[in-house]
């Protein structure tokens, strides 16, 4: 069983006002999070976890489905997790339309997918910064590792997200702590230096022996990840959506809509999209009003839900489409019920071919 806070620490480490050091830190759930909250509980420093949420993570929108199969593991938030095991609060804290819109928009770009991680690095610091100020805290801390991450955990870029946050000096990395160069805590006799580690590169060993010997086994594993941002479907979806709208006019549900069902591109500016079974039409229905929506009635059917406004070719595309995912798909023609509204109309079409449709597919 982990150890309490109190119980991990020895002694009381004075801060500047004499009473115990306060340490702010983000806390994803993740291994590397975890440990380096560790390190410093092992210190006797009052730890702090933030843990952001951002909308696009995996678990929490497989708790938004509530798919009846699904494994608890997979929907709990593991902020809140990690914060029990460890015996600290955890503040879990919306990112809100402001990280929307700098994924949209990232100053430093994206990765290999669509993932904005020096920007999303920075969003973060920058409030964990501002919570420091507001509740008293002496320092911020991360679980970054040096060299762990291509595009935001080589030297170069944990340079500047110091930088830019504007916490120069009062920014721990206790994972890498000796690669780098000593923070104020560190100077000033808050932190003990030689207890912090000297963890660089992508292995996991060193983490995964100290869960070892910390008894932190229940944790996500590091490959998995839980961020749509760097899931490669997502990306296809999320770059077609920016190359089909400028960012100041998608939305954020258009976005949450990403993340369900097939897509399907049947014009510049309209799209379907098609729910895999019960749980996505349920979730599709609550985003339909005011749009068209296509299903085979009396079988088995999908919903499908188009963005933008459909002419007459294109819905009957979106029919085709909705039939051929139905349990009517063998049949020659099936008829789709679309409604918008108060509107309803009656399509007639045949199920489409698979060769045809991915020709449409995002």
């Amino acid at each position: 069983m982990t150890r309490s806070m109190s119980e991990a620490g020895e002694g009381t480490r004075p801060g500047p006002p004499g009473r115990k050091v306060r340490a702010i830190g983000l806390l994803s759930g993740g291994l590397d999070s975890t440990l380096a909250a560790r390190v410093l509980l092992e210190q006797g420093i009052e730890v702090v976890g933030l843990h952001f949420s951002t909308g696009f993570c995996m678990n929490d929108h497989r708790r938004a489905l509530g798919r009846p199969d699904e494994d608890p593991k997979r929907m709990r938030n593991e902020g809140l997790r990690a914060g029990a095991d460890l015996g600290i609060p955890i503040e879990v804290l919306d990112a809100g339309e402001a990280y929307l819109r700098m994924v949209l928009n990232p100053k430093h770009g994206y990765g290999k997918r669509a993932n904005p991680c020096i920007d999303c690095r920075i969003f973060m610091i920058h409030g964990a910064a501002d919570y420091m100020r507001e509740h008293g805290g002496d320092f911020v801390f991360t679980g970054e590792v040096l060299g762990q991450r291509p595009m935001s955990q080589h030297m170069q870029s944990l340079k500047l997200i110091e930088k830019e946050c504007g916490i120069a000096g009062y920014l721990l990395r206790p994972l890498s702590a000796h690669h780098l160069p000593a923070t104020l805590p560190e100077r000033l006799g808050w932190v003990d230096r030689d207890r912090l580690l000297a963890i660089s590169g992508r292995s996991r060993k060193e983490q995964m022996a100290l869960s070892e010997r910390w008894g932190l086994r229940d944790y996500p594993q590091p490959a998995g990840g839980c961020c749509f941002l760097a899931d490669e479907n997502f990306a296809k979806r999320f770059h077609d959506k920016k190359q089909h709208a400028s960012p100041e006019e998608i939305r954020r549900e258009e976005l949450i809509l990403l993340k369900v069902g097939r897509h399907f591109r049947l014009g510049p500016t309209v799209k379907i999209i098609v729910a895999r079974d019960e749980a996505e039409n349920n979730f599709l229905g609550r985003f339909a009003s005011g749009a068209w929506r296509f299903e085979v009635l009396g079988c088995g059917s999908p919903i499908t839900l188009a963005e933008g406004e459909p002419d007459d070719r294109q819905k009957a595309l979106a029919a085709s489409i909705t039939a051929r995912y139905s349990d009517r798909r063998t049949e020659p023609l099936v008829e789709v019920t679309a409604r918008q509204g108060g509107r309803e109309e009656k399509l007639l079409v045949p199920p489409v071919a698979d060769a045809a449709l991915e020709a449409y597919r995002i």
